[in-house]
């Protein structure tokens, strides 16, 4: 039986928090900031929690 390898692309942009949550960062924040308004970009700052839907996916790439 073949060991089972988390996909370390995935590890490397969510973290579990303690209470089992899983939180990433805001998307769009990397680039292109000239054209992007202010409150955009204060907008994306910070972590916000995996959506429900993806919650489930994310959790078997981490191998959780």
């Amino acid at each position: 039986m073949p060991k089972f390898k988390p996909h370390a692309g995935t590890g490397k942009r969510v973290k579990v928090t303690g209470s089992g949550k899983i939180v990433r960062e805001q998307a769009g924040k990397r680039h292109l900031l000239e054209g992007k308004a202010s409150k955009v970009t204060r907008r994306m700052t910070g972590t916000v929690v995996v959506a429900k839907a993806d919650t489930k996916r994310v959790k078997k790439l981490l191998g959780r």
